[in-house]
């Protein structure tokens, strides 16, 4: 469920995301000649300011009812604390594989002569 709501936030904000950048701002935005192109037409003049000031608003409901729903989801299922709980399983692994000395090599007390280095003048 989580997974599904996620999805569908992300697209909703992507599409979100371009019907803001087709509106038209101060300047002369998106909305003059690239929406009347991509659109044949059908979003020129008053149409094209309506169509995309109400899809965005409607957009944006969706977004904050996704946003809602996601929150209710992640208290009830409680997501992070199970993803928190194997992070810290497999934190604790690894500190018990650092924590075991290697014994593979035998240790001696004895030293070894170091020969001199010799330098070339």
């Amino acid at each position: 469920m989580f997974s599904i709501l996620l999805v569908l936030l992300v697209i909703v904000a992507v599409l979100m995301t371009g019907l803001i950048l087709l509106q038209k701002s101060e300047g002369s935005g998106m909305s003059g000649s690239a929406a009347a192109s991509m659109f044949g037409g059908v979003l020129t003049g008053s149409a094209a300011g309506n169509f995309l000031t109400k899809m965005t608003a409607w957009l944006a409901t969706i977004f904050f009812v996704l946003c809602a729903l996601l929150s209710l989801v992640v208290a009830k299922t409680s997501v992070s604390e199970t993803h928190q709980s194997e992070l810290r399983q497999e934190l604790v692994a690894q500190e018990q594989k650092v924590e075991e000395p290697a014994m593979s090599t035998p240790i001696s007390n004895e030293t070894t002569p170091v020969e001199p280095v010799k330098s070339s003048k």
